[in-house]
């Protein structure tokens, strides 16, 4: 099992700035990519941005120019830097982590998500 703890959400005006972060917890286990979802109210749960074990970054169009990702694989612990934020942000972020378990001499894939942490911005 790999557990994820999310951390950083919270209420900001329009315009500010918040800084998420999420880390990997478990035994055994080598994670190729870390990322962001978000839900809003009433609508599916939908990408903000990933990032590999190699650095190769992917963002979801409407955080594109806004928020950056980041990682630290030593840690594995995924960060999202959300700047020029908007009403529209406004949802519950989930950390994401796909990657590999070790049980004895076999591997096991792994698909996790944290519990997620509220983001609300206000006009």
């Amino acid at each position: 099992q790999v557990h994820l703890v999310e951390s950083g959400g919270g209420l900001v005006q329009a315009g500010g700035s918040l800084r998420l972060s999420c880390a990997a917890s478990g035994s055994k286990f080598s994670v190729n990519v870390m990322g962001w979802y978000r839900q809003a109210p009433g609508k599916q749960r939908a990408l903000v941005a990933t990032t590999t074990s190699g650095g190769t970054t992917n963002y979801g169009d409407p955080v594109k120019g806004r928020f950056t990702i980041s990682r630290d694989n030593a840690e594995n612990t995924v960060y999202l830097q959300m700047d020029s934020l908007k009403p529209e942000d406004t949802a519950v972020y989930y950390c994401n982590a796909e990657g590999i378990y070790f049980i004895g001499t076999y591997t096991r894939p792994f698909v996790s998500w944290g519990q997620g942490t509220q983001v609300t911005v206000s006009s």
